[in-house]
């Protein structure tokens, strides 16, 4: 039966100011394009390499199981998790915004005995309350989750991972949102197994996954008594595809993903990781700037205030879904709605990636102040990007 033609699909060119994806590169949209080949056909196996290579580099890693799990960030997760817990072993999460729940909730389809250890959406936690918790409970791996995406907030790692590893636990880091957009120095923190996305800092479509797995975290995986629960995330036999000795077939990698994920990776490194974090923090305190010179507040205390995901508190009146609507519609610009018990009292403004620009710092604030006027807002006129172009010229002075 004959049937009408599908329009073709032309998205529209929006700029990325959400959670996540962050926007993407020419370069790496047209990495993306390039002729599709085998998943073992030489030249892909040798952008395998050097794929693992600069996941090395930016993870800050000398871990040999490195590799880009085929899945987004939560696929990441279950990999961490599946590899690392067996039936009955028990598992610290410590939960502080959606991602750690979620964490907790991985780990128990797992099978694992899991007791959270929580604080209010927006906090963090302190090396005494891991300390307590996990002379308490004795679990075999403690998760955390540095780089809250739901709530804006910052975790210290370097202490925490010193108590937990006293305790006898392993480590496993949550570090989606700040893999190339904060320091992140896995061998230096002693993470055992950490995972990230594609699509934050990195810059690059979502579709893959960076896992890192330290050699304590694989003899933890050699010596399991059960088959790992999921067949798809089984590092034991995914990793001899990713090994230059073995190359043993497990299932088909996405290949222009793996093209578009070198690219980004090149490009993170081609800037530095030291110019790229500094980078980000700029643009944040531009942001924070002008947020506060239009009279809003931060979620967050500036203590563990997430510079790439900026959690910024909705005024009395405002209608949220109503300025989240114009400033897609009118501007073309994405922010992110709050979650759990932030929902409608919080805007999470993403500088990540291609996205942590000057142009998009002050485009935002411009619009934002034109959403809240519409609202009837008394928002002094150019106050917003007046403020962070008074930061940035006093950045550039102290360079």
């Amino acid at each position: 039966m004959a049937t009408a033609p599908f329009p073709a699909f032309s998205p529209s060119q929006r700029i990325l100011l959400g959670p996540g994806p962050s926007g993407v590169s020419a370069k790496v949209l047209n990495a993306l394009a390039s002729p599709t080949v085998g998943h073992l056909d030489p030249e892909f196996l040798r952008l395998m390499d050097e794929t693992q290579q600069m996941l090395r580099l930016v993870f800050r890693t000398a871990n040999a199981l490195t590799i880009p799990v085929s899945g987004t960030g939560s696929a990441g997760m279950e990999a961490c998790v599946v590899n690392l817990i067996e039936p009955g072993d028990r598992m610290l999460v410590c939960v502080n915004g959606v991602f750690g729940g979620r964490m907790a909730d991985v780990a128990a389809r797992a099978g694992a005995e899991v007791r959270k250890l929580e604080r209010p959406f927006g906090e963090v936690f302190s090396p005494d309350e891991i300390a307590a918790a996990v002379s308490d409970f004795r679990p075999k791996v403690t998760g955390i989750v540095h780089a809250e995406t739901s709530t804006g907030a910052l975790q210290p790692i370097p202490e925490i991972s010193r108590i937990v590893h006293q305790a006898g636990s392993l480590l496993l880091m949550d570090c989606v949102t700040s893999l190339g957009g904060v320091p992140v120095e896995i061998d230096e923190w002693e993470v055992d197994a950490a995972y990230s996305g594609t699509q934050k800092c990195l810059s690059c479509p979502p579709g893959l996954s960076p896992v890192t797995f330290s050699e304590r975290s694989i003899k933890a995986m050699d010596a399991r008594k059960t088959k790992i629960a999921s067949w798809y995330l089984d590092m034991s036999m995914v990793k001899n595809y990713w090994s230059q000795q073995s190359r043993a077939y497990h299932h088909t990698a996405p290949i222009n993903m793996n093209y578009a994920l070198h690219a980004a990776l090149r490009d993170v490194l081609d800037e530095g990781l030291t110019a790229r974090h500094q980078r980000h923090w700029n643009n944040h305190l531009a942001l924070r700037a002008g947020v506060e010179a239009l009279g809003l507040q931060y979620a967050v205390a500036e203590s563990h205030r997430l510079p790439v995901l900026n959690a910024i508190s909705i005024p009395a009146g405002v209608d949220d879904k109503a300025v989240r609507g114009m400033l897609l519609k009118e501007f073309g610009i994405e922010i992110g709605a709050g979650l759990g018990p932030m929902a409608g009292k919080t805007w999470r403004v993403g500088l990540m990636g291609e996205s942590s620009s000057p142009r998009n710092v002050l485009l935002f604030l411009a619009a934002l102040e034109g959403c809240l006027a519409a609202q009837g807002g008394n928002v002094p006129a150019g106050a917003g990007t007046s403020a962070a172009n008074r930061t940035y010229r006093e950045l550039n002075t102290a360079v």
